[in-house]
């Protein structure tokens, strides 16, 4: 009797651990480093404060391809009427995000969390024109700035006025892709129109007017001029490889590609960045919760985690040489000061927060390019 009651109770044990085992099902678009990211650091970080969860990681392709399958898949459950959707935690891009907070399928979180208020960018409410307040929490920021050769450029143009008439009074010693083969190119060329073109707050918040195109002549015919002055590089590599070989002084770089090329030495160590004003676009990654998250409250502990000043200095910063999504003056005293040198001596958090700004809502993106390739490449 005795033996029979201790199995019985052996027995209920294990049940009980069984039933309160835990998964989290997290699915991120991007790259595979945001998968190995996930699995290999934030996810095990996660279920060493939280025993008894597992974090699962799921990639869905890198771009907005990658964002595109979580939407339809969450779509797909919540037309069907499913109880619970396959993902606790979605991390995605802004044109999805907005897509998603629209048609209803991503919870209100933001405000819930502790580090919910640790963000005041803009990005963390307005997503390529989409209203995101409280249902997204950006992973990091990507940004593009003018990398410089200090041996070359004393003293660098502050903005986008200025660096046109650096051009002039040095032709052939900028480099940029134009809009072809790199986002670098692009993201220098809706700066200028965001500069030159009128209402720039528009641009980026909408709403889109398309006539709004037609106060753009005078900027785009100004930017075909700058582009006679100028080199047009093979793309985002190309500027950093001319960059390298001393064949431009300055050019539009990723910021995190910049420092890839240093740390492996191929640029050269005293290679700086400048961002320039009123601005020059990048892009966040989004943490968001689906409206039908299984496990709602352990994906919101799951967030805070990743955006807490201390995961994002350690794992988005030092391991990826990407800005925080966070703002970067909640870093400060978590960085070691090599660390907090090289992302921010050049462009300090208050210069980032201040002119790291959104691409344009998508029809504005499109018309930009539309008009470049009217009015400037041809």
């Amino acid at each position: 009797m005795h033996k029979r009651l201790l199995a019985a109770g052996i027995a209920a044990l294990f049940l009980t651990g069984t039933a309160s085992a835990q998964t989290l099902n997290v699915a991120t678009a991007g790259d595979q480093n945001m998968v190995d990211y996930i699995k290999d650091y934030l996810g095990p970080l996660f279920e060493k404060s939280h025993p008894g969860v597992k974090v699962v990681a799921v990639g869905t392709g890198p771009g907005d391809g990658g964002s595109q399958k979580i939407y339809e898949k969450l779509d797909a459950q919540k037309k069907a009427g499913t109880a619970n959707s396959d993902f606790d935690v979605v991390v995605v891009h802004q044109k999805a995000a907005g897509t998603m907070v629209t048609e209803g399928l991503l919870e209100k979180y933001r405000e819930k969390i502790p580090t919910g208020n640790l963000v005041t960018r803009d990005t963390a409410t307005n997503s390529l024109g989409a209203d995101v307040s409280g249902y997204v929490m950006p992973m990091f920021h990507s940004q593009t700035a003018i990398a410089y050769n200090p041996d070359l450029v004393a003293n660098p143009p502050n903005s986008y006025p200025e660096l046109r008439d650096w051009v002039k009074k040095n032709p052939k010693q900028f480099g940029y892709n134009g809009i072809k083969g790199g986002m670098s190119g692009v993201a220098f060329v809706t700066g200028w129109v965001s500069a030159f073109g009128g209402d720039a707050a528009k641009l980026e918040k909408g709403p889109y007017d398309p006539a709004t195109k037609g106060a753009w002549d005078k900027a785009m015919a100004d930017l075909k001029e700058f582009n006679g002055n100028v080199v047009i590089t093979p793309g985002n590599a190309g500027t950093l490889d001319m960059l390298n070989r001393g064949e431009i002084a300055m050019g539009p770089v990723w910021v995190d590609m910049f420092y890839s090329w240093k740390a492996d030495g191929k640029l050269p160590p005293n290679m700086r960045l400048k961002l320039v004003s009123p601005g020059m676009p990048g892009q966040p990654m989004y943490y968001a919760i689906p409206a039908k998250a299984g496990q709602e409250k352990l994906a919101a502990d799951f967030i805070a985690l990743a955006t807490s000043p201390d995961v994002q200095a350690e794992g988005i910063v030092k391991r990826f040489n990407w800005y925080p999504g966070i703002d970067a003056k909640n870093l400060e005293g978590k960085l070691d000061q090599a660390a907090w040198n090289q992302l921010f001596s050049d462009i300090p958090p208050d210069t980032l927060a201040a002119n790291g700004k959104s691409f344009p809502i998508g029809p504005y993106f499109n018309d930009i390019l539309e008009t470049y390739e009217k009015k400037v490449a041809n």
